[in-house]
């Protein structure tokens, strides 16, 4: 028989002028034990000689162990922010929220602006119901004004709860940035994490891998790579984050915690008998012990698989929850966006970016764009209602680079549904806009009168002919500004905002009056979530 040129790394080694392997060496150097099994189930099980010093006796203590060695449950106590990136230049303004001039949302644009937005004139929201003398294309159930037949509105509605929608708020910012082009600083994930935006597994997290964590780039100003998103796409990706080894195959949870706990306090024994002759003697131990309470938190918060897993949650997916079984198998943005979620709102991650492509629709035709709308609106509508199921307030932040245009012609398709056509690129009708849930009830906006309110709910306006007024708001004409900008209301929810500049030296927006006009909404919480 031929001799193999050689052998697996893993293929045990056995010769016939070796003895039968029968000791723990023996099987190690043959290749038939792995060392660190070994070694670990040793001395694991090996502590249990003295069993008076092995009683799991540190769960009403853990909490404070937690905090002597600096582990993160909760996250930092901010607002959960979640953004969507929708790459390619998606259409926000208009045929999706509605956006005016310097009056607010509803200080309507002219008939041909709003053609320019994909909407004919017998859709205009300027048209007025003779039989109620109001609009019936403006809807205002999420407190922020969208057009009623927006594709983004529809699948918000179809994934949320009408005392959730009951809950929410937002303002839209009226802003001009590049088409088709991930140069644009446009995300804001390192913005609000300089905030103290933090997370117990990871500070950000972002659908692509990139230093954003999204298809925009972060403006440089707040990009700190050591804070660089973790890519999540998918649920694999986080149940992936956390490895509690293969005490959970022999144990239950509750088993796995107490051998832990158990380990943990033996050693901390132990070290306070010795001295590891190191200058720092004090440190090394507190490392050691710190080492020990780590594993026994991970076993205590993730030993349950549904801890992580998006598909074992039932708020997310299955007969009550946001996605039905074969829409979360079937549909990957679904996946995408219900990792991201799992992880932000439930404090594992301070923020996080879900990046959806193929916004570059401007086909000469409507309904591919509205069919990518109203996914998104699913998309977005999740993260709102899970929030909401979770208790948790939620800022959630969309963007595109760029955006699109109408030259007038209608799409008459069913999926068209009698619309404008999208025809080109056209920076110029860019807009971003942020949604704000409050468990305590709808965010209320800054302003004494409701026009003032109005101008608060829209930072910056549009001039008549759809067209971004650039001298409107410092947001309007630089990316780098609208980030400073959604910072600047992240921290006025927490009623933070007055340490903006301190936050942002040399930063753009103004002065502190200017700073006051530019943000939307009053406190929502005090500083931390533990105020809510």
């Amino acid at each position: 028989m031929k001799k193999p040129s050689h052998y697996h790394p893993d293929t045990p080694l056995l010769f016939a002028d070796h003895q039968k392997p029968v000791s723990r060496r023996d099987f190690i150097a043959s290749g038939l034990r792995k060392g660190a099994g070994v070694v670990g189930g040793m001395s694991l099980f090996g502590m249990f000689n003295k069993p008076n010093q092995a009683h799991a006796t540190l769960s009403a203590d853990l909490e404070a162990l937690r905090s002597s060695c600096g582990i993160n449950v909760q996250g930092a106590g901010k607002i959960p922010f979640i953004s969507f990136d929708l790459a390619g230049g998606a259409n926000i303004a208009g045929s999706n929220v509605l956006v005016g001039g310097a009056g607010g949302q509803l200080d309507f644009l002219s008939t041909g602006g709003y053609n320019k937005l994909g909407l004919p004139g017998d859709m205009a929201p300027s048209i007025a119901n003779p039989a109620s003398g109001q609009s019936d294309f403006i809807n205002t159930e999420l407190g922020l004004a969208f057009h009623s037949d927006s594709a983004f509105l529809r699948g918000i509605l179809e994934r949320t709860s009408a005392d959730t929608r009951s809950r929410i708020n937002g303002a839209v910012i009226p802003c001009r940035s590049d088409n088709d082009t991930s140069n644009n600083p446009h995300n804001p994930m390192y913005a609000i994490a300089s905030a103290g935006a933090d997370g117990s597994l990871m500070t950000l997290s972002g659908s692509r891998n990139t230093d954003s964590g999204g298809n925009s780039m972060a403006p440089t100003r707040f990009t700190d790579l050591s804070k660089r998103p973790t890519k999540i796409d998918r649920p694999s990706d986080v149940t992936g984050l956390v490895d509690t080894g293969d005490l959970f195959s022999l144990l239950s949870q509750a088993d796995a915690v107490a051998v832990m706990e158990s380990i943990q306090r033996v050693s901390a024994q132990k070290m306070a008998q010795v001295n590891t002759q190191v200058t720092r003697d004090d440190v090394i131990k507190d490392l050691v012990n710190c080492g020990y309470v780590k594993s026994a938190d991970l076993a205590d918060r993730f030993g349950n698989p549904a801890t992580l897993n998006p598909l074992l949650d039932p708020d997310i997916v299955g007969p009550g929850g946001i996605f039905s079984l074969a829409e979360f198998d079937g549909d990957s943005e679904f996946r995408k966006t219900s990792s991201i979620m799992k992880l932000v709102v439930n404090g594992f991650s301070g923020a996080g970016t879900v990046t959806m492509g193929g916004f570059d629709y401007h086909t000469g035709e409507r309904a591919t764009g509205e069919l990518r709308d109203l996914r998104a609106g699913r998309c977005m509508g999740a993260c709102l209602e899970y929030a909401a199921r979770r208790n948790m307030p939620l800022m959630m932040y969309v963007f595109s680079d760029g955006s699109v245009a109408s030259n007038g012609r209608i799409d008459d398709s069913i999926e068209g549904r009698g619309k404008g056509e999208w025809t080109g690129d056209n920076s110029s009708t860019g807009a971003s806009f942020f949604l704000v849930y409050n468990p305590n009830g709808r965010p209320a906006l800054m302003g004494a009168t409701p026009e003032q309110a109005a101008r608060h709910q829209q930072i910056g306006f549009m001039r008549a002919d759809a067209s971004v007024d650039t001298a409107s708001a410092p947001s309007a004409n630089n990316v780098n500004l609208l980030v400073e900008t959604v910072l600047l209301n992240y921290l006025a929810l927490h009623g933070e905002q007055g340490q903006f500049s301190q936050l942002v030296p040399g930063q753009g927006l103004g002065s502190s009056a200017l700073i006051d006009s530019l943000t939307a909404f009053q406190p929502i919480v005090s500083g931390t979530l533990n105020q809510i």
